[in-house]
């Protein structure tokens, strides 16, 4: 599968995490930057691309058509759509899930994790429905959904779920509609 792509020097594709992991599978046409890391058991569809210095940690399935920008992390365990665009520095944790058609902006942080270090949780990251576009430096808690065709604004803390066809707005964020020019789906 990774005959056809194009892999620049200083990435690690297959980064062995315990003794019997399994090599990634990565579909055809793979624009893989430097210092880009893909560790054992990712699964990546088609017209897959990393900006530079990329983390993609095991258990993490990508759909076809996705972007994955610069310095981004997705600390594995994921899900991730088709038709995704995860721009720069963005950190996504364990056991986030995101749907197609989803644009992410720049170093929006998601959570899994509500009391850190101080009562045993279950890590749950962020849901994103698909159609979803969460602005540059939003924050997303433990565990929220953002409903389909929604959009979380620049800089939003958001602790609660966002409804469909939403905007959250503020911090904390406040849901009001979606404004009517704003209800389609991103084109990706």
């Amino acid at each position: 599968m990774l005959e056809n792509s194009i892999i620049h020097e200083n990435v690690i594709i297959g980064l062995k995490y315990k003794r019997n992991s399994k090599s990634p599978v990565i579909g055809e046409n793979a624009f893989i930057r430097s210092n880009t890391i893909i560790y054992d058991d990712v699964i990546i569809g088609d017209d897959f691309k990393t900006g530079h210095g990329v983390i993609i940690r095991e258990k993490t399935k990508i759909g076809n058509n996705v972007l994955i920008g610069t310095h981004s992390i997705i600390d594995g365990n994921c899900d991730i759509g088709s038709n995704v665009s995860i721009q720069s520095k963005v950190y996504i944790p364990i056991n986030s899930v995101i749907e197609d058609y989803v644009f992410i902006g720049p170093c929006a942080c998601f959570t899994n994790d509500n009391y850190p270090l101080r009562i045993d949780h279950d890590f749950k990251g962020p849901i994103i429905r698909k159609g979803v576009s969460v602005g540059a430096n939003s924050t997303l808690l433990s565990g929220i959904e953002v409903g389909e065709c929604s959009m979380v604004a620049a800089g939003a803390i958001v602790a609660e779920d966002v409804p469909p066809l939403s905007l959250a707005i503020g911090r904390p964020a406040r849901i009001e509609p979606l404004p009517e020019k704003l209800k389609t789906l991103n084109k990706i």
